[in-house]
């Protein structure tokens, strides 16, 4: 014969809450380190300041950068003016509207940058972005 107890039967319960909060913090956390390793392929340089910057996305794309003293960077290798035109001619050819994100510094000559885009525009690339940073 069973005699109840007067404190009754608790059975064991798994608190899910705690849980799920956990897993939300691990989430976050996952993302939050994720997007701090994308992938620059560019030149160092200091980039102008725009209220209204906005991320792009950075897949498949071709960096241009032009630096303070001039210098011309196709995906962080050295070249002219010329070859830049000859190089997005031939990325033309083969890609049909290739992504172009033109990294110039502050204190570039603004010439300088501006010679890249007509460049780009002389072959019809319409996707084309140059990088700032957001101000604050």
């Amino acid at each position: 014969m069973r005699i109840p107890s007067p404190s009754g039967v608790r059975r064991a319960r798994i608190e899910i809450i705690p849980l799920i909060d956990i897993m939300f913090f691990l989430l976050a956390t996952f993302v939050m380190v994720s997007l701090s390793m994308v992938k620059n392929q560019g030149i160092p340089v200091r980039l102008p300041v725009a209220t209204t910057s906005a991320a792009q996305d950075r897949k498949d794309y071709i960096s241009i950068t032009v630096s303070e003293t001039g210098n011309y960077y196709f995906n962080k290798e050295l070249v002219t003016l010329e070859e830049v035109s000859a190089r997005l001619t031939a990325l033309r050819a083969r890609a049909e509207d290739p992504r172009i994100f033109i990294n110039g510094d502050g204190r570039a000559n603004f010439e300088s940058i501006v010679s890249v885009l007509d460049e780009t525009r002389k072959l019809g690339i319409t996707k084309v972005a140059i990088e700032t940073t957001r101000k604050p």
